[in-house]
């Protein structure tokens, strides 16, 4: 998967997208105040820390491009083994799933 298979909803002044890898989940968000969002860059939220994607004690990594979105979804499907599928929600994940 990748930046340009993303499928964006509204989401107060901007937008936003949800990709289920099955281990984990991944929010793409954009607007006005999300990290990056009043410059037209991305701002993930990840339902658990991911080393390699967010730093310790973090869920959340803002300031990105396109490319970088890219490059963390890429990552994901690494990680999990899954393409990932876009869902309408975010769910918690348990560490048992």
């Amino acid at each position: 998967m990748k930046f340009s298979d993303l499928q964006f909803r509204e989401l107060y002044d901007g937008k936003q997208a949800i990709v289920d890898f099955g281990k984990h989940i991944c929010s793409i968000i954009s607007h006005s105040s999300s990290y990056g969002g009043k410059d037209g860059l991305y701002e993930i939220c990840m339902d658990c820390e991911l080393p390699g994607i967010t730093i310790a004690n973090d869920t959340i990594k803002g300031y990105l491009t396109e490319a970088d979105v890219s490059a963390i979804l890429t990552k994901l499907v690494s990680i999990t083994g899954n393409e990932g599928v876009q869902v309408n929600e975010f769910r918690t994940v348990s560490i048992n799933d």
